[in-house]
């Protein structure tokens, strides 16, 4: 009894015997998979961000595992156990977190008291560069809003005190939360040790695809552990020396501008045009004369650009070098879902989507997209030159 169903009609240069492979399977339409990825695109950067109080600190703490994972498998080599390993990284990281936000914390909340003052200063300071009616006008716009000391101003200020201060205890509240559930995930993951390993090679059907699986784990944990170990220990250093510059220079509170120098190093491009505009105005109030307060923008200028065009690049190297543009991108991505710790996560996430391109053939066009432009040979001949 035969079979009521259709049979396919077999392609040219197809044996008789049935249809060929390519026949059997049946790609959805690029019209119609197109439209549906790009809806999943959008629906998940849209759970991102408006789950980020769960989201971020489970990437946090995936990319620290990530990071120090290497550490916990080298000493577990020399008897040392992942669980010990895990609570000493872990209780030093949140030890040395919460002691430096503990002791910045009074510096930066008068830096914060100060800025309506500190922008008064700084536009009294600039009087001698903008045209002199202008700046007389403004001048005495300013002094009338500051000497205007009313009951209803008095009191207006007094609100916006207190909704500073709840604002300020509510944030507080959710970054311990957040904190806690980073550091608690992160503990987990490296004491399991090689647990998440074996799961996720367990689960993968054929012998060869289980090799392929272990390589790319162990490739996406070097190259992002590599770049942010290294990183970090190039930013430290730019913070010791902006920390050095800015006391030689005079600035108030030398350490806090160290600090946020290696912070804000971790975002390329942008994070140096920040410390240092941010540098430039603290430079203008605290110094007698413009000139002396160009010393230390100028110093900032100086470091950043020597360890972003000499440092960096050397000890990086080209394998973990990254696009341009692929990195604005990516900065005003995560910025935009999940603010400034997105924007310092940025480019790590980066580092792991590309080394997660480079073990797919699939994917190497990404990869290949993520990567930097290569420059072209010194031995090549220019066009035209050959005789």
């Amino acid at each position: 009894m035969q079979s009521s169903w259709p049979r396919p009609v077999p392609e040219a240069g197809a044996g008789e015997g049935g249809p060929s492979e390519s026949d059997t399977r049946r790609p959805y339409p690029r019209i119609v998979l197109v439209p549906l990825i790009g809806i999943f695109v959008i629906l998940l950067f849209a759970a991102l961000h408006l789950a980020r109080d769960i989201a971020l600190p489970i990437v946090l703490a995936f990319l620290f595992a990530i990071t120090f994972s290497p550490i916990v498998r080298r000493l577990q080599r020399r008897g040392v156990p992942p669980v010990v390993t895990a609570f000493t990284l872990v209780f030093g990281l949140a030890l040395a977190s919460f002691t430096g936000l503990y002791m910045l914390s009074g510096p930066v909340m008068q830096w914060v008291e100060a800025a309506p003052a500190i922008g008064q200063q700084v536009q009294y300071k600039l009087l001698p560069l903008r045209r002199p009616i202008a700046a007389v006008k403004e001048l005495s716009e300013a002094a009338e809003e500051v000497d205007g000391e009313s009951d209803p101003t008095v009191q207006k200020v007094e609100v916006k005190e207190s909704v500073t201060l709840s604002w300020a205890a509510g944030g507080a509240a959710r970054f311990l939360g957040m904190a806690g559930l980073t550091f608690t995930l992160l503990l987990f993951l490296l004491a399991s040790g090689q647990t998440v390993h074996e799961k996720i090679v367990r689960v993968v059907p054929t012998f060869s695809d289980k090799k392929r699986a272990l390589r790319l784990i162990y490739d996406v944990e070097h190259d992002v552990s590599r770049y942010l170990l290294t990183v970090s220990a190039i930013n430290a250093a730019l913070g010791a020396v902006i920390a050095t510059g800015m006391w030689l220079a005079g600035m108030p509170n030398p350490l806090l501008w160290g600090v946020a120098a290696a912070l804000l190093n971790f975002i390329p491009f942008l994070g140096a045009v920040v410390g240092m505009a941010t540098v430039a105005l603290v430079a203008i109030v605290s110094f007698d004369t413009l000139s002396q307060a160009a010393l230390p923008p100028l110093f900032y200028l100086a470091a950043t650009s020597i360890e972003g065009g000499v440092v960096t690049p050397m000890v990086v190297g080209r394998r973990l070098a990254l696009n341009t543009v692929a990195i604005l991108l990516a900065l005003a991505l995560w910025a935009w879902l999940w603010g400034v710790v997105g924007a310092l996560i940025a480019v790590p996430l980066l580092v792991a989507i590309k080394a997660f391109c480079d073990h797919f053939e699939e994917l190497s066009d990404w990869g290949e997209f993520l990567s930097p432009g290569r420059a072209p040979a010194a031995e090549e001949e220019p066009v035209g030159e050959h005789k």
